[in-house]
């Protein structure tokens, strides 16, 4: 029996060839200690120092050094196209839902309710199943959901904003 591997860091890219791959989705990439098990079946220990958002393309980095590439694993999504994409991609971003944007095309998860309210607008809204890369927050990275964050900088004036982080 082999032992569990363990990884205790992140990167979101590579620095090394990877020893193992770990297909992960949108919802599962967001973590901080869980058991994971690799494409060839072997089982890792992630235990990270905070919840952290993996991206696709990312390393978590074993022990030892060596790396474990994280892939966006084929989930359950709408499909959004329309003749006005513009409106529409508005409208999903103003309702803060996590989104996937591509020239032709928008991917989210699945909600009936903005599904419905996009088909009012007149778009198509198909279910596809891919995986799932959306944007990043306001600052390019991390997740899009947002929450409030109070915090002082080094200089002298206080920041209280609402906004999205990597976690």
């Amino acid at each position: 029996m082999t032992a569990l591997l363990t990884a205790r860091t992140y990167h979101n890219h590579a620095h090394a060839p990877e020893m193992g791959r770990v297909a992960l989705s949108y919802e599962d990439r967001f973590l901080r200690r869980k058991t994971l098990t690799l494409e060839d079946g072997t089982r890792l220990l992630v235990d990270l120092p905070q919840t952290t958002s993996l991206d696709h393309g990312g390393v978590l980095v074993l022990t030892d050094g060596r790396e474990i590439g994280v892939i966006a694993a084929p989930e359950t999504l709408l499909q959004i196209t329309a003749e006005d994409m513009t409106r529409v991609a508005w409208h999903v971003g103003n309702r803060h839902t996590p989104c996937q944007i591509e020239a032709n095309r928008l991917l989210i998860q699945p909600d009936h309710v903005i599904a419905d309210m996009l088909a009012l607008l007149g778009a198509s809204v198909t279910e596809v199943t891919e995986p799932f890369t959306p944007e990043g927050g306001a600052y390019g990275h991390g997740r899009t959901h947002g929450h409030d964050h109070s915090h002082v900088h080094d200089h002298a004036h206080d920041h209280s904003h609402d906004h999205q982080h990597d976690h």
